[in-house]
């Protein structure tokens, strides 16, 4: 398998979550994405919405979409899994893990490319936006508390990919200054425990 990769970006590392979870051995390539690497003829082909993540299959199968690419490293790796073994496992790793993409990552992605207007030649970015988004992610965090201070991870017991998804919201957001504060100690205590696996390196 090849990952279409960028070191920075908050997606592409879900996935190297994933696959370092798994100790799946994979190639990667990567892309820079300010100068454009994406939009290039021969990536758009394989994801015509020319965004990151890709993992281009053995069989040159190329699938983009996150979510869709971390459920199909775990089904077919299966002595672990990171989306539940039942029915009420995994519609809770599901909605946590839905809550976590839309209360902090995607608030922290939309902070970041409107505040920072890096992709300013290829949008237009409204900063005002920018810093509603950045409000939106910091009203998701007592949410977060009160889960985590009665549960180890965030959907419960288990460590799961909304604990994926929500470090890697929560690391990307720094960029625009927005951070988790002390009046958080329950998610200060996952966040250390998330640093202490190797794959956060990843």
């Amino acid at each position: 398998m090849k990952l279409y990769d960028n070191p920075h970006a908050p997606n592409p590392r879900r996935v190297r979550m994933v696959l370092a979870e798994k100790g799946i051995e994979y190639d990667r390539e990567e892309l820079d994405l300010g100068a454009g690497d994406n939009l290039k003829e021969d990536f758009s082909a394989k994801n015509p919405f020319a965004k990151v993540p890709v993992l281009e299959l053995d069989d040159g199968l190329c699938l983009s979409e996150t979510s869709a690419i971390c459920r199909y490293l775990d089904e077919t790796h299966t002595d672990s899994t990171l989306y539940g073994r039942t029915p009420k496992e995994r519609a809770l790793i599901d909605m946590w893990e839905k809550r976590m993409e839309s209360m902090l990552l995607y608030p922290a992605l939309l902070a970041f490319q409107h505040i920072t207007g890096f992709f300013k030649d290829r949008m237009t970015p409204v900063e005002d936006f920018g810093k509603e988004s950045a409000k939106n992610f910091l009203k998701a965090l007592p949410v977060l508390e009160a889960q985590l201070k009665n549960n180890e991870w965030i959907a419960g017991s288990d460590f799961t990919i909304a604990d994926i998804t929500a470090v890697c919201a929560v690391d990307f957001a720094r960029i625009v200054k927005v951070r988790v504060g002390d009046e958080y100690p329950s998610v200060q205590r996952w966040y250390a425990a998330m640093k202490a696996r190797p794959s956060y390196a990843a």
